[in-house]
């Protein structure tokens, strides 16, 4: 049960909250500094020298190790990845209270940001981030850059109001999150665990109680390359790529008819949904193009295996070629890369979201956080899945996730971090500092 009820409580909780706001100027301008780090895929060292130094200036014991895929092929939730990886690094900020009273947290955040698309595009440079109208601008200040600075500067606020946690907090800055999910495998890999996690995704302000799964893969299409002048008498590779692309959105379209049965998915407008979210094909613009690969990620219910799901999407692409009279003889390649992940739903989770509820409602006075279903996927899914730990998301308001001009609302992320802040106190307990 929630332990803030005596006037001395709310005293504390007051205290907490102020020092979010004495501090929110400084967590500004560290998220500024953090957002202005081009973390993007197999790029992210500066951005998690970043943080290790945030860690080592508070006092954690920080592990910081690099990434070995030997190490996690075999575990479940693994996703395989294209590109060099060998200077992929994790970083865990371990502290200790002075006493144990309280329960065990992970605080976890990814540091990995999408690519920003055409430059010209956005109002103002995706890493030069800015702030208009209350609202902070660039690519990661909304997903998720701001959850990971609450998180931190929660912890900051309870040592300036004279308390540290008195449970084992473990403050995980991971990659990987936006492509396959090792990062936070790796943690779970080297050992790292704990009664709860928290994981600060914007979320407007809701809590994400269950999560499609998602399924990359690529479809590598072959044609037979002539000369422009005889085109009929080739195959075009880009042009039969659209028919295999028309046969995956009827499948899209069946899957999401069984969501309708779904109780968690049911209410949810069109919750699976199919990205072709790269093309690339052919040689010449007067030769009929002998090949197209196709990037493609899918979303699945919570339950489904991933194993089969992969055998109905070969089997579609299989019966769309056989309808192609030269694909019917040269079937495309199917490669799975990417996030081979399966849905979540948290469960046995009552007493956590309890107190998180409590904690939310000293902060924004209502019932509590609506509960959502969401479209996309977290790093989550591999604590509640794999290893029976509740594992909360919840975060600020942002705008344009993964599009142009990225933002986050400033003042959502101050009431995210108080929240944050209360529940911390509450779950791990507090130790007065002396």
């Amino acid at each position: 049960m929630p332990r803030f009820v005596s006037k001395q409580d709310v005293a504390i909780k007051q205290a907490i909250k102020e020092a979010v706001a004495e501090g929110f100027n400084r967590q500004t301008d560290f998220l500024s500094d953090f957002v202005r780090i081009p973390s993007l895929r197999f790029q992210e060292g500066p951005a998690q020298d970043f943080m290790a130094d945030a860690l080592r200036q508070r006092d954690f014991l920080v592990d910081d190790w690099r990434i070995i895929l030997s190490d996690l092929e075999h575990l479940p939730g693994f996703g395989p990845i294209e590109g060099d990886f060998s200077r992929a690094r994790t970083v865990v900020g371990e502290k200790y209270p002075s006493q144990t009273k309280g329960k065990s947290l992970i605080l976890q955040g990814h540091l990995d940001v999408v690519p920003t698309g055409p430059r010209e595009m956005w109002t103002h440079s995706p890493f030069d981030p800015i702030i208009k109208d209350g609202w902070m601008y660039g690519r990661g200040a909304g997903d998720m850059k701001s959850g990971t600075v609450a998180a931190l500067f929660a912890l900051d606020a309870i040592n300036r109001a004279g308390f540290e946690p008195a449970g084992r907090i473990c403050f995980q800055s991971v990659i990987e999150e936006e492509s396959t999910g090792v990062g936070a495998l790796s943690t779970l890999q080297r050992g790292y665990k704990a009664d709860c996690v928290l994981i600060p995704e914007p979320s407007d302000h809701a809590l994400v109680t269950a999560q499609v799964g998602v399924i990359w893969f690529k479809i590598c299409v072959r044609g037979k390359p002539v000369h422009v002048a005889k085109a009929s008498t080739g195959s075009n590779a880009i042009l039969a790529a659209y028919d295999i692309i028309s046969a995956l959105a009827a499948l899209e379209a069946k899957w999401n008819n069984l969501a309708i049965a779904d109780e968690r998915f049911s209410q949810v407008e069109h919750p699976l949904n199919l990205n072709i979210g790269k093309i690339v094909g052919g040689d010449w613009a007067s030769s009929v193009p002998a090949w197209c690969d196709i990037d493609c990620r899918i979303g699945i219910l919570p339950g489904v295996d991933v194993d089969n799901a992969k055998q109905e999407i070969e089997a579609c692409i299989s019966a769309a070629s056989h309808k192609h009279s030269f694909l019917s003889n040269s079937q495309p390649d199917v490669i799975w890369n990417g996030f081979q992940a399966e849905g979540w739903t948290l469960k046995n989770a009552d007493l956590e979201k309890e107190i998180f509820s409590a904690a939310y409602q000293d902060v924004f006075g209502n019932t509590g956080p609506v509960e959502v279903s969401f479209t996309g996927l977290t790093d989550t899914r591999f604590y509640g899945l794999y290893h029976g730990i509740p594992s909360l998301c919840f975060g600020p308001i942002a705008e344009n996730i993964h599009g142009f001009d990225e933002r986050v609302d400033l003042g959502s992320v101050q009431l995210c971090t108080e929240t944050i802040a209360l529940f911390i106190a509450e779950w791990c307990g507090l130790n007065r500092l002396v």
